[in-house]
């Protein structure tokens, strides 16, 4: 089983945890995990853009001059791509750029993710990050010890003062433990979990 060491929240190394093959020694499958990054980029698309072809922009009726003798190049339309005012070429319409993956697929992206963290000692875990009252400072005071910058911190479930404390921190995303997701895993240079995350994502995805 893979190890990883625990810090406290003064950066001081206090323990070694095992975790789970399942889950943290999971197959990389590099196809794989780029097909779920496509999917969840492609699937927050809202699809809504829509221009106007010629056949949609009103006017341009009638021929604006005749065909022959003024000099100029003919046309047919006023609302023609090349006029002012016309129609757009291959204009964009609403459509729909969900992409559907599998839940084995998405399962196996995530520990791939997850995996690649790990053996690539981007994996930082906390003994807890608790907070008697909000205070971003005193957050921020704890990423510096343990030297991390540009992280995914992955919360349990008891962790509200943490969360409101980190929300506001530049280069800094908190997430809870079932929300967490391939994109922001590889997104962010570290991935930060608590020792109650990390079991409880054992639990989850193993």
């Amino acid at each position: 089983m893979a190890s990883v060491a625990v810090y406290d929240m003064e950066g001081k190394e206090v323990e070694t945890i095992e975790l789970s093959d399942a889950v943290f020694g999971a197959k990389i499958n590099e196809h794989l995990v780029h097909l779920s990054v496509v999917a969840q980029l492609a699937n927050k698309r809202q699809g809504t853009q829509k221009a106007k072809t010629r056949g949609e922009v009103s006017g341009g009726g009638r021929k604006p001059w005749r065909q022959k003798g003024t000099g100029h190049a003919r046309q047919g339309s006023t609302r023609a791509p090349q006029w002012k005012g016309g129609g757009v070429v291959f204009a964009p319409v609403p459509r729909d750029y969900t992409i559907h993956l599998n839940k084995k697929e998405k399962r196996a992206a995530l520990k791939a993710a997850l995996t690649s963290r790990l053996q690539a000692e981007k994996l930082v875990a906390v003994t807890e990050l608790k907070f008697s009252e909000i205070k971003t400072k005193e957050f921020k005071r704890v990423m510096d010890n343990l030297k991390v910058t540009k992280a995914l911190v992955v919360l349990d479930e008891n962790s509200d003062n943490a969360y409101l404390s980190g929300r506001n921190i530049p280069d800094i995303k908190l997430a809870r433990f079932n929300t967490i997701n391939v994109y922001d895993i590889l997104k962010y240079n570290t991935l930060v979990a608590t020792k109650a995350a990390l079991s409880a994502i054992e639990e989850v995805y193993a």
